[in-house]
């Protein structure tokens, strides 16, 4: 008798999390279901207004639940104060006291439970020295880079010693540089401590170098959850596959299917080998070192699905370059081509036809021919 998996502890459960401004108001968040696993790195991902800022509100406990349910170590917080949660939050704007020092920034919370001053400030200056801030304690915020404002932030948020912290887009106000530095120190503090961080972007990129779960969402539902891999890999739907970039989305008559734009042949319009590809023509060439991206327009496509992309690598290029205005003509392995569905769209947005795997053609110049 083969046993049955069990699922990971979850830190973080969500179930049939509703959020309305307004009775009568489309949802902010509507009839979620989450589970984030214990010790984890969760992204919550996606455009303005899909609802994951309005999540994080509502784990923190600084956004009043409509309807259903937020569990933290299987105990229904829905309702308590956030300071009785087990949660702690790292802002955005970091929101550190301009007037007070890094030390008492950091103790700020323990001075609020009547913490005295000795005590707090001995574990306040011991989470800065780890967070590599010790020699640094006494400088105020405006004395500090941006880097450094965030690892005092980040030790304010973990003195009250949390369960779960929660980051609402904490890389955003860096400069694109530290960015990729601070996203890796956050990653390496998370592993160490052995905490679970549910982090809010609107970055692919982010998502895809942090996280070992990626939370996508749109329209206030979540459309995919799994790791990057799997997300990049295998988009569930065409608003997946858009949103993560990387993919080109065609509408067959069997309904929309994804390829990566890596995975795109591109040959000549005149190889005779290529004869029953898409025909397209060069529209844009740009050159990114490692990697040359083509932007193409297809000759025969409808307005609004013309476009699409190759991503060649530098040397591929450099051994056949192709110019702006040259016609092409596409092609794709059959085997590389993701059927999707079609995920949540706004009222009013084209639906496509219900999508019938069976209907994909085994020969990737048949394929292309229905498009």
């Amino acid at each position: 008798m083969n046993a049955v998996a069990t699922p990971e502890p979850a830190a973080v459960e969500i179930v049939a999390l509703t959020k309305r401004y307004a009775p009568g108001t489309p949802a902010a968040v509507d009839r979620i279901d989450l589970r984030i696993a214990s010790g984890s790195y969760c992204c919550l991902l996606g455009p303005s207004g899909c609802g994951k800022s309005t999540t994080l509100r509502m784990i923190a406990g600084h956004e009043s639940v409509t309807s259903g349910d937020i569990l933290l170590d299987n105990r229904n917080i829905t309702n308590l104060p956030a300071a009785a949660r087990g949660t702690a939050m790292m802002f955005q704007s970091f929101a550190l006291f301009p007037h007070l020092s890094a030390t008492d920034n950091v103790a700020f919370s323990l001075k609020m439970k009547g913490v005295g001053k000795a005590e707090r400030h001995r574990r306040a200056n011991d989470l800065l020295a780890r967070v590599a801030m010790g020699h640094l304690a006494a400088r105020k915020p405006g004395e500090l880079s941006g880097g450094q404002q965030q690892r005092v932030a980040l030790a304010r948020a973990l003195i009250t010693e949390p369960r779960v912290l929660l980051l609402d887009e904490p890389l955003s106000a860096l400069d694109p540089f530290l960015r990729i530095q601070m996203r890796a120190e956050l990653r390496r503090w998370q592993k160490e401590l052995g905490l679970t961080f549910v982090h809010v972007t609107h970055s692919q990129e982010e998502a895809m170098a942090l996280a070992d779960t990626m939370v996508v969402m749109n329209h206030g539902v979540i459309e995919q959850v799994g790791s990057p891999h799997a997300v990049y890999n295998h988009p569930a739907s065409e608003f997946v596959a858009r949103f993560m970039g990387g993919h080109n989305v065609f509408d067959t008559p069997a309904g929309p299917i994804a390829v990566r734009n890596d995975h795109m042949r591109i040959a000549a319009a005149t190889d005779a080998a290529t004869a029953a590809g898409l025909p397209a023509t060069v529209t844009d060439v740009e050159y990114q070192g490692t990697y040359v991206l083509l932007g193409l327009a297809l000759d025969a496509v409808a307005p609004g699905r013309q476009n699409v992309s190759v991503l060649l690598g530098e040397a591929a290029f450099l051994s056949r370059p192709y110019a702006q205005g040259e016609a092409v003509r596409l092609s794709w392995a059959e085997a590389d081509a993701r059927v999707l569905g079609p995920g949540a769209r706004p009222p009013g947005e084209r639906v496509p036809a219900p999508v019938d795997a069976n209907a994909l053609r085994d020969d990737t110049a048949a394929l292309a021919l229905t498009l």
